[in-house]
């Protein structure tokens, strides 16, 4: 396997919880609709990082943006038959994903915390702004640097994937 043909390393970026508790009681990821570029970077047999943003449980003063698992897409990223709506945004692409772990509800990898560490973000001011989309493809270096963080506070799946169900918290 030449190094092109490696798998590669994706953050998913999940930004609200309801989508989140589907993507992972389901391990599913759905891309919306105009991101379709985005997506197709997304090959089966790549790794996924899985970040919940500061605002993902609807409080940001409160909850800081981290990486909480870890999982392998299983499928290709193909249009859906039925595409999936959590309120007004509708999500028309997607694929299936295996996670291996998932930290404790409300734990993970703060990544703020790592910023200044990853080429993926070369301006740590602004790095913010590089998140606004449903993923993004991490240098191995960084992808390592997050997974050693990340290791330590994994749980096996099917011990925490309840805690982050739809309940309030």
């Amino acid at each position: 396997m030449t190094t092109s043909d490696a798998p590669a390393t994706h953050l998913i970026i999940i930004s609200d919880r309801e989508p989140l508790a589907w993507v992972l009681e389901s391990q599913r990821m759905d891309f919306p609709a105009g991101r379709t570029h985005q997506s197709l970077s997304l090959k089966k047999g790549d790794e996924a990082l899985l970040y919940t943003t500061r605002g993902c449980f609807g409080n940001p003063t409160r909850d800081l943006g981290r990486v909480i698992g870890q999982a392998t897409l299983t499928s290709e990223v193909s249009t859906l038959d039925q595409p999936v709506s959590f309120g007004e945004r509708r999500f028309t692409e997607g694929c299936r994903l295996r996670i291996h772990g998932l930290a404790p509800f409300r734990d993970g990898v703060v990544l703020r915390n790592l910023v200044n560490d990853l080429q993926v973000f070369p301006a740590p001011r602004t790095w913010s702004v590089r998140m606004r989309r449903a993923s993004l493809k991490l240098p191995e270096r960084d992808a390592a640097l997050i997974k050693r963080e990340l290791q330590p506070l994994l749980k096996p799946y099917g011990s925490v994937v309840g805690d982050y169900s739809l309940k309030r918290h």
